[in-house]
C-alpha cells in the first residue's frame, strides 16, 4: 500500500493575508502596488506577512511598466557606459525603456529605492556591483519583480540570479603574461577587498606567481578603489620605492591610467621602466600612449545577458534558483608591456 502523498504547501491568498493583518483586501492590494496612501505601520505589518507567507502574485495579476531598472553602485565612469549600452540594446529590442539609479557607493540600495521600484512595477531590476538584502528580495519577489545581479559585490546566494566574468582567470592571464616576459618583481593595485571581483582578480595574480615559484610579496599588493586617483596615489607609492616593481597589474583600466600618470611624474617610461596591465578593456585603453595591455571583460555582452535573463525570468521561461552566468575574459596584448 502506497503511503499517502504529502500535499504541496499552499501559498496564502491575498484575502487570508488581509484577514491576518486586520485590514481589507484592497489595502493589501495597495501595498502590493506600492501605493503611498497606506499608513506606515500598516504597510510594515502587511509586508511582513507577505514575506512570512512567501506570497508572490500570479503572472496573470501582474501589470508591468515598460521599464527595466538599472542600479549602479557608482555611476561615473566609462565602465558604466558599456553596461548601459548593453542593457539598452536588449531593452530597445523589447520595446522597453531603462531607468538609471545609483546607490551612492552603498553595496545595498536604500529602503526608499525598493518601495519606489515596487511602485513602478518594472519588467525587471538589474543591480551592478551591488545586491539586495533579504527584505528587499522578499519585497520584489512578492510583487513578482524579477531581479538579476551583474558582477555581484559579494556572494549573491544560491537563489539570486547573477551574471559575471571569469575574474580569477583574467588575473591569472595578466600576471602570467608578465612572468613570461621575464618579470619576477610584480606589483598589484587591486580594487576594494569587499568586492568579489576584486578579490578574484588578486587571487588569480597570486596563483600565477605561485605556479611560477615566485613568492607573492604582501608589500607589493595595495588596495585601491577602481578609480584613477587610487591608481595614481598607489602608483606613486609603488614606483617611488628604491626596490620598485618592474611590472604592475592594475585591478582595472582606470587604475592603470592613474598608474601611467604616476610613472610620468616620477620620470619613468611605460613599458621601458615599468610594464602595466589593466583589466576591463575600456575603449580608451587602445588610445592612450602607449596603448594599454589589459584583460578584456565583455561588459556590454554581460549587460545584454543580464537584461535577457531578467526578461526571461519575468516571462517565467527560466527558474530563478541557481542561475549563474559567467562570461569569459581574454588578455589583449598591446604596447604597455615588455621584457624588464
Amino acid at each position: 500500500m502506497e503511503p499517502p502523498k504529502t500535499a504541496a504547501k499552499r501559498s496564502a491568498t491575498l484575502a487570508e493575508i488581509a484577514r491576518e493583518a486586520g485590514v481589507s483586501a484592497p489595502t493589501v492590494s495597495k501595498v502590493l502596488n506600492g501605493r503611498a496612501d497606506v499608513a506606515a505601520a500598516t504597510r510594515t505589518r502587511v509586508e511582513e506577512l507577505l514575506r512570512t507567507h512567501g506570497y508572490r502574485r500570479r503572472r496573470a495579476e501582474v501589470s508591468r511598466s515598460p521599464l527595466i531598472d538599472l542600479v549602479f553602485h557608482e555611476l561615473e565612469s566609462a565602465w558604466a557606459m558599456e553596461v548601459i549600452r548593453g542593457v539598452e540594446n536588449v531593452a530597445r529590442d523589447a520595446g522597453l525603456s531603462v531607468v538609471l539609479s545609483e546607490s551612492a557607493g552603498r553595496l545595498t540600495p536604500g529602503r526608499t529605492w525598493a518601495d519606489q521600484v515596487a511602485g513602478r512595477r518594472p519588467h525587471g531590476v538589474i543591480l551592478v556591483l551591488s545586491g539586495l538584502d533579504a527584505a528587499q528580495q522578499a519585497l520584489l519577489t512578492s510583487r513578482s519583480v524579477p531581479f538579476v545581479v551583474m558582477d555581484p559585490a559579494g556572494d549573491p546566494g544560491a537563489d539570486v540570479p547573477s551574471v559575471g566574468a571569469t575574474n580569477w582567470q583574467g588575473g591569472l592571464a595578466a600576471t602570467r603574461h608578465l612572468i613570461d616576459l621575464g618579470h619576477t618583481r610584480i606589483g598589484a593595485i587591486g580594487g576594494p577587498s569587499r568586492m568579489m571581483c576584486a578579490r578574484a582578480r588578486l587571487d588569480g595574480y597570486r596563483a600565477a606567481l605561485d605556479t611560477a615559484g615566485l613568492p607573492a610579496d604582501p608589500a607589493l599588493i595595495l588596495e585601491g578603489d577602481f578609480h584613477h586617483e587610487s591608481g595614481h596615489r598607489l602608483g606613486l607609492d609603488l614606483l617611488g620605492r628604491p626596490d620598485r616593481p618592474t611590472a604592475v597589474f592594475a585591478g582595472n583600466d582606470l587604475q592603470a591610467l592613474g598608474l601611467y600618470e604616476a610613472a610620468r611624474e616620477l620620470g619613468l617610461r611605460v613599458p621601458e621602466d615599468v610594464s602595466v596591465v589593466g583589466f576591463d578593456d575600456l575603449p580608451v585603453a587602445r588610445w592612450v600612449g602607449p596603448p594599454l595591455t589589459t584583460v578584456r571583460q565583455p561588459l556590454t555582452e554581460m549587460a545584454e545577458a543580464a537584461a535577457r535573463l531578467v526578461l526571461e525570468l519575468g516571462r517565467g521561461e527560466r527558474e530563478r534558483t541557481a542561475t549563474r552566468l559567467e562570461l569569459a575574459t581574454s588578455l589583449v596584448v598591446r604596447s604597455s608591456t615588455a621584457a624588464p
